[in-house]
């Protein structure tokens, strides 16, 4: 996005926190809610040019939305989009993105209110490092060519009652939705988001042995002094890296794997 649009973005996040903070567990219906008015939006690229006309009056553009949504989503769904159509947007892509990122945040937002935001954290990290390692079931949980309900039932059958109520929203609407980008993208996006709202970044670890607990422990310590906040680690295992750990968190990445070094060796040889 473009620094208008996610200007709006973030002034609709920060009306949309106490609504969400204010309904608790029903705030994962309002999400829902919104990845269906996102799907309306997607499909009309005439509705989204009206939303988003800058030419046009803002009160008209929301009343718009509430011909378009009311009745459809509850009131509080038809307020928040309401809100962002008065925005101004850099592109009318933006608002859909926009619409999918706050429905995101409500489904984490229950989970939080339900006292299971780290389960869902957990569940969903848990989720990217299973695709990350089953290449035939991320192959087709992301096959653009496969209808939308079939990619979110191959979903549903995996998770298949395994994970908590906003884990399974989140994970099969992103297998549904595929939005310009992979299921494992918007999973991993899904838990920085409920890092955020626990305050902590996310460290992936991926090592070619089982951490210990201590080793765990430790290499937290360690990220915590680096980037001076709590920082949650996930460690997912990876044989072919022969040794060592690879670590990302967020944009930054400390590699420092046999496989990694031995490649690099290999490069330098080769002149």
């Amino acid at each position: 996005m473009r620094a208008s649009s996610e200007a709006a973005l973030e002034r609709a996040q920060e009306r949309w926190e106490p609504v969400l903070r204010e309904v608790g567990e029903r705030a994962r219906t309002l999400g829902e809610q919104l990845f269906g008015a996102v799907d309306v939006l997607d499909g009309s690229g005439a509705l989204r040019r009206a939303l988003t006309d800058p030419s046009r009056d803002g009160e008209d553009k929301a009343r718009l939305a509430g011909a378009v949504f009311g009745g459809k989503v509850d009131a509080e769904a038809v307020d928040l989009v309401a809100g962002l159509v008065r925005e101004r947007w850099s592109d009318d892509r933006d608002l859909p993105e926009a619409v999918e990122s706050l429905a995101v945040e409500s489904v984490l937002a229950a989970a939080q209110a339900a006292g299971r935001l780290a389960d869902v954290e957990d569940e969903s990290y848990r989720l990217v490092r299973m695709l990350a390692d089953e290449r035939e079931l991320r192959n087709a949980v992301e096959d653009r060519n496969l209808p939308a309900e079939r990619r979110a039932g191959l979903m549903e059958a995996v998770l298949n009652g395994k994970v908590f109520p906003e884990t399974s929203v989140l994970a099969v609407r992103a297998a549904r939705s595929l939005r310009r980008r992979s299921v494992t993208t918007a999973l991993r996006t899904v838990t920085e988001l409920a890092a955020r709202r626990r305050a902590h970044m996310v460290a992936s670890v991926t090592s070619a042995v089982p951490l210990s607990q201590e080793q765990i422990d430790r290499l937290a310590a360690i990220l915590r002094r680096t980037y001076g906040r709590d920082v949650q680690v996930h460690v997912g295992l990876d044989p072919e890296l022969l040794g060592g750990v690879r670590v990302q968190v967020g944009d930054d990445v400390i590699d420092g794997t046999l496989a990694t070094r031995l490649a690099d060796a290999r490069r330098r040889l080769a002149g």
